[in-house]
């Protein structure tokens, strides 16, 4: 309101120093698109006719002659006419704005729901994975063991009497214990019990020992062993992050050397699969099934995932998360 009447002042005292035949009609617009905009129509309505006075007593102070009613009403009513036109516009930004708010809101909102429920997806999905890994192990492990406890004894009582079949019951025995190895390490793929007895450090020392002893291909692990995160959810996605990406090298990149990385730094935690592969290509397919669940767990986690060429050969996998209440043990 105070800017709307300095202005008007000083458009009707330019109107009075100058000569009649300069008007400053087209200036008077400036304080009224100030009110309609930010005061509405009726304030707008009141700056109209405070600048109509003021043309009028900045022509009489200056001996101009009286411009008529006519042109007078003419003036007043494109000043109302364009106050009311852009009051209307203001109407309709700030209810486009609000409307703006609103979605941004419930996208918001949605974003947070969807977040909150892939992570809770996740926490059953892993849950199911435990469940999965154990019976495996502790059921079906020991059922085969037990198995081919029985066989031994077997192929031992049919040896004792030199029969022909201790041969075939042999290699029974033989087949069952290929089967219990066969199990422990489909059970250590869906879970590693390292991951909740002794941290992600040694559940990835366990999983590099792991990949070396079945493909046959130098896998290590170097991190600070002392690393501990308390959220779980964070530490399953990161082992499953750096599962998946071994994994990758060994089928897909050929390598023969591949070497698993994590550091913190402050509250960032970063973890690094590093391969000697023959990398992926620049123009590479993004729907493949290993790259998505490696970047749908890091934004479960709130983390950002980016895989490209190592510099010299194969290809760098890495995963930071930040904020996260980790801390290195003394």
């Amino acid at each position: 309101m105070t800017a709307c009447v300095i202005l008007v002042c000083i458009v009707g005292y330019a109107d009075y120093a100058t000569a009649y035949d300069r008007p400053m009609l087209l200036f008077y617009l400036l304080p009224i698109s100030l009110a309609a905009w930010f005061g509405g129509f009726g304030f707008s309505f009141a700056i109209a006719i405070a600048c109509i006075g003021a043309w009028l007593l900045s022509d009489v102070a200056a001996g101009n002659p009286f411009e008529g009613w006519w042109n007078l009403g003419m003036a007043f009513a494109a000043f109302v006419l364009f106050a009311g036109i852009l009051s209307k516009l203001a109407t309709l930004v700030r209810e486009l704005d609000r409307r703006v708010d609103e979605r941004t809101a419930e996208l918001k909102h949605e974003m947070a729901e969807r977040q909150r429920l892939d992570r809770e997806i996740a926490q059953v999905a892993d849950r199911e994975r435990r469940r999965l890994g154990h019976d495996l192990h502790d059921r079906l492990g020991q059922h085969l063991i037990g198995t081919a406890l029985a066989a031994q004894a077997i192929k031992e009582k049919l040896d004792k009497r030199s029969a022909p079949e201790a041969v075939d019951v042999g290699n029974l025995a033989r087949y069952l214990d290929e089967g219990v190895d066969l199990t422990r390490k489909l059970a250590r793929g869906f879970y590693s019990p390292e991951l909740d007895a002794e941290g992600l450090p040694e559940a990835l020392r366990h999983l590099a020992d792991n990949v070396t002893d079945r493909f046959q291909v130098n896998c290590v692990f170097d991190g600070n062993q002392s690393i501990r995160i308390q959220d779980s959810t964070i530490a399953n996605q990161l082992y499953r992050i750096a599962q998946e990406a071994v994994t990758n090298s060994v089928k897909h990149a050929a390598a023969n050397n591949i070497e698993v990385r994590l550091a913190m730094d402050d509250n960032e935690v970063c973890l690094a699969i590093v391969d000697d592969g023959i990398g992926i290509p620049d123009k590479r397919e993004s729907n493949g099934i290993g790259l998505r669940l490696m970047h749908h767990g890091a934004e479960l986690i709130g983390g950002k995932f980016n895989i490209r060429r190592n510099a010299k050969k194969g290809t760098i996998a890495t995963c930071r998360v930040t904020h996260l209440q980790s801390q290195p043990t003394r």
